[in-house]
């Protein structure tokens, strides 16, 4: 079975959903999980319905505008998180670690390839998510210069147990998954964890093309997904 890891964004220290990462237009979030969007108590519904771990994205952080690393602490102790909260080097990364499980390194402020390989060199795998940020079909960065094809080799060199390919465009539509994406990483997907757009159709189909792991949002707030199903 697919495995479904469950996401919640954080902003002003509540759960929000939005869509294609319109972060300005984002709403507290309505889930079947809890009564309201305090990530607590979601985290703790996740949990009573067989989650085992989460992602969080901290849109504060990511956007330079305040933080939630409380709020991811404490969840930290309920269900263990994949957390982004917009790592740009190696100092930011490690001061992380102190706060959730698993720490995600997004080409979307990653300041170079060289503190992305300072990273691998002291910390163990086990502990760092890739994510591959894409927007209209291409490599979404501020600061790395380079094509998903460019991209992509670098990661086989340094060779990560998990990569998030995140089609943002797609992000809160529900529309399914990025086929030409996927294809384009298809000779690293027992690494792939596809995010983005996400619905119970496509569940399917990327359980059938050996996907292993999915994040999901809108699609399992809603209720339309099941987490063990």
């Amino acid at each position: 079975m697919i495995k479904k890891i469950p996401v919640i964004d954080l902003k002003q220290h509540q759960a929000v959903s939005g869509k294609s990462g319109m972060r300005d237009t984002y709403q507290p979030l309505s889930t079947v999980f809890a009564s309201s969007a305090d990530p607590v108590e979601i985290a703790q519904g996740l949990k009573l319905n067989g989650a085992d771990e989460m992602y969080i994205a901290d849109l504060d952080l990511i956007e330079s505008n305040g933080h939630n690393i409380m709020d991811v602490k404490m969840v930290n102790t309920i269900l263990p998180v994949m957390y982004d909260g917009g790592v740009k080097n190696f100092e930011s990364f490690e001061f992380f670690l102190d706060y959730a499980y698993k720490i995600i390194v997004p080409t979307e402020t990653l300041e170079s390839i060289e503190e992305m390989k300072k990273i691998f060199e002291k910390y163990p795998k086990e502990r760092i998510v890739i994510s591959v940020d894409v927007k209209n079909d291409e490599l979404f960065t501020k600061h790395l210069g380079l094509n998903l094809s460019e991209f992509k080799e670098i990661l086989k060199e340094l060779d990560p147990n998990e990569i998030i390919l995140l089609d943002i465009t797609g992000v809160g539509t529900e529309k399914g998954y990025n086929k030409k994406l996927l294809e384009e990483f298809e000779d690293l997907k027992e690494k792939l964890i596809i995010a983005g757009g996400l619905n119970k159709d496509s569940l399917g189909e990327l359980e059938s093309l050996g996907i292993k792991k999915v994040l999901i949002g809108t699609s399992l707030h809603s209720g339309e997904v099941k987490l063990l199903d």
